[in-house]
């Protein structure tokens, strides 16, 4: 699975009624950045009324998320984590860097969110930097049911 990162260009309505050009970035998962576009696109279509752009994309280099669904988990926080792996020919510790992203209310939350999620994996690793991003929100790619396609039998 490959991340994007999309920037809308849109004028917003500022909540002191102004209208206010803006640059907000979304993640979206995509094959390829021909499908980011068209994906980001279909998502923001139903907020933004009005006309925006899509002003960049890149690669978004994460190697994991952590979703919540709490209400108060409204930021997007990056972590550097490092793998602490041990080298078998020199014996040596070695790190390997690896970015997560974390849904969480604040800072102390986004920690505690990444202890939670990295409680199954066997890995040692130590919390490298973590830092809140500007991302607004994150569309995963779902598969939706096919219409009209009746089971394979009825019982």
């Amino acid at each position: 699975m490959t991340w994007f990162e999309c920037k809308i260009r849109y004028e917003k309505t500022m909540e002191n009624g102004m209208v206010k050009k803006v640059t907000e970035p979304y993640l979206v998962d995509a094959l390829s950045f021909t499908e980011a576009e068209a994906r980001i696109i279909e998502e923001m279509k139903p907020f933004i009324s009005g006309e925006f752009t899509v002003s960049d994309i890149k690669r978004a280099n994460y190697s994991e998320l952590f979703f919540s669904h709490e209400e108060a988990a409204d930021r997007w926080f990056k972590s550097k984590l490092l793998f602490i792996t041990l080298d078998e020919k020199s014996g040596n510790e070695k790190k390997v860097a690896s970015n997560v992203l974390i849904q969480a209310a604040d800072l102390r939350d986004a920690v505690k969110k990444l202890d939670e999620g990295m409680k199954g994996s066997m890995a040692d690793y130590e919390i490298a930097s973590m830092a809140e991003t500007a991302i607004m929100d994150v569309y995963r790619y779902e598969v939706e049911p096919e219409p009209n396609v009746k089971p394979e039998f009825e019982g």
